[in-house]
């Protein structure tokens, strides 16, 4: 895949050199998955790859592609092939890609407390279709390597690079983390919207920092409830119509888990609950038409449809 391609030459000039050849391999094995819906993604893709390229910036909410005179018809009938659309949201040209999150939102939340990205080798965990990795080479790392084993959000991250004239060293993998080798190589570790989803969210923290090079830091972003709900919550059905969350902590077990994990310098910076203006509707996430403000009580927007605390988002950076 052309992706891959890419990501080797760029993989070979950095601190990931000695990992480049078992990460390609296990891509390999995952795009060549017998996946019934990779003909009609590469087909869109394929489509995608006519129109004309542009520069890429951030331009508060969209990650902007300057493009001039595409199709933007046919543009947006090949994207459509690709939804739903998770993560964004994107511009090219004068299509206005509107994603189901608001992710400029959860940017602008984080960025303030962390270190500069400038020369640095960053993973993003769960990157989904690369927004946010894009977003971390835009800022200034060296490269910006996301994992997101869901294959569709890796054929959206090549969409979207297609349509880039000199990409960013931002590139997805369709690997989970447990499967990246434990070579302390990264200096920011990003796991945001992740933990949550962790059947056993201690092992995710100690496969974190097994990544992790010396004074490196983890931004941590997941949901959690307040202490008035007691130290962690286990749904024994959905959330918020969710199928695997398996835990939700308040901040100080959030805290305790780290400390207990060998994290140090653990500091919550943000505590945000999340809105429909964050989370919501649009055409570009398909026939399922439900967002967040499907999944809470319509008689209080404090609970979940399940009568459980709505969704309450904790940022935390720490360092090993």
């Amino acid at each position: 895949m052309f992706m891959l391609d890419d990501f080797l030459k760029q993989c070979s000039k950095s601190k990931l050199s000695p990992l480049c050849g078992q990460l390609i391999d296990l891509s390999e094995q995952a795009f060549s998955a017998n996946n019934g819906n990779i003909p009609r993604w590469e087909s869109a893709i394929e489509s995608i790859k006519t129109q004309p390229q542009g520069e890429t910036q951030y331009a508060t909410p969209y990650l902007k592609i300057n493009s001039k005179n595409i199709n933007k018809v046919q543009l947006e009938s090949s994207l459509k092939q690709l939804m739903p659309w998770r993560k964004g949201p994107y511009q090219i040209d004068d299509l206005q890609l509107d994603s189901e999150w608001r992710g400029d939102m959860k940017w602008d939340r984080v960025t303030p407390h962390i270190q500069s990205l400038k020369g640095k080798t960053v993973l993003d965990v769960g990157a989904g279709n690369g927004y946010f990795t894009y977003l971390m080479s835009l800022s200034g790392a060296k490269i910006a390597l996301g994992i997101e084993p869901f294959l569709l959000f890796n054929y959206q991250f090549q969409a979207i690079r297609s349509l880039i004239d000199k990409p960013p060293n931002a590139f997805i993998l369709p690997l989970k983390l447990e499967q990246m080798p434990s070579k302390a190589v990264f200096d920011t570790v990003f796991s945001m919207g992740v933990l949550y989803h962790q059947k056993d969210p201690m092992l995710h923290l100690q496969q974190l920092k097994n990544v992790m090079a010396k004074d490196s830091e983890l931004v941590l972003e997941t949901l959690v409830i307040s202490a008035t709900y007691g130290d962690q919550i286990i749904p024994q059905d959905r959330y918020a119509r969710m199928r695997n969350v398996w835990c939700l902590p308040s901040t100080d077990t959030l805290h305790d888990w780290l400390k207990i994990a060998g994290f140090k310098n653990i500091k919550l910076v943000d505590v945000t609950k999340t809105t429909p203006e964050e989370q919501r509707a649009t055409h570009w996430i398909g026939n399922n038409t439900q967002s967040l403000q499907d999944f809470l009580d319509p008689n209080d927007d404090n609970l979940t449809i399940e009568g459980l605390p709505a969704p309450l988002r904790a940022t935390v950076i720490c360092s090993i």
